[in-house]
């Protein structure tokens, strides 16, 4: 069945605004620290999603979709790291645009990797910076991310499980149905 260029743009629209609403609703549930999707759904959207715009609005709407329901129901959506957190998605987003061009399975284990990395510096600066848990040195900053270690390994799972998921979910469902693919 042949599709026109509008219904497999919507097609894959709908698909897309999915697994956005899907990342949302992950983070609802309860899940292990910081074992979400949003890191893989930043990445695989910059892979993916036809404008840079939409690739950096896709993990930033997920999150703000989550943190504004848990806002409304448990009072702890909203936080001063969410710059930090935000930043990480998008510069995540990012990564995902330049592997557009060198898509390949190690291509993306080094991007899932990198994005693991870029998480965990940027939002443990963060913490350092404004929680006023650690001293403005050095040493404090450094005793901020041997405390976040721990969190380390569940971002780290998560963003490979969730990676794996997204991108083979998405290059099965584009054999199943050939209107998902560019």
């Amino acid at each position: 069945m042949a599709f026109s260029r509008e219904s497999a743009w919507a097609a894959r629209f709908v698909a897309l605004t999915a697994l956005c609403l899907l990342a949302a609703h992950l983070r609802l549930l309860p899940h292990l620290p910081n074992m979400t999707p949003v890191a893989a759904l930043a990445l695989f959207g910059g892979v993916y999603l036809e404008s840079a715009r939409a690739a950096f609005a896709l993990p930033l709407a997920a999150m703000l979709l989550s943190d504004s329901l848990l806002e409304m129901t448990t009072g702890e959506g909203y936080h001063s790291l969410m710059p930090f957190v935000y930043g990480s998605f998008a510069l995540i987003a990012a990564l995902g645009l330049f592997l557009r061009e060198r898509f390949g399975v190690l291509s993306l284990l080094a991007a899932v990797l990198a994005s693991v990395g870029l998480f965990f510096l940027i939002t443990n600066f963060g913490v350092w910076l404004m929680s006023g848990l650690y001293p403005p040195t050095a040493a404090g900053l450094l005793a901020c991310y041997a405390a976040a270690l721990p969190f380390l390994k569940n971002q780290l799972v998560g963003d490979l499980l969730y990676s794996a998921l997204l991108f083979g979910g998405w290059e099965s469902a584009k054999r199943l149905f050939p209107a998902l693919a560019r």
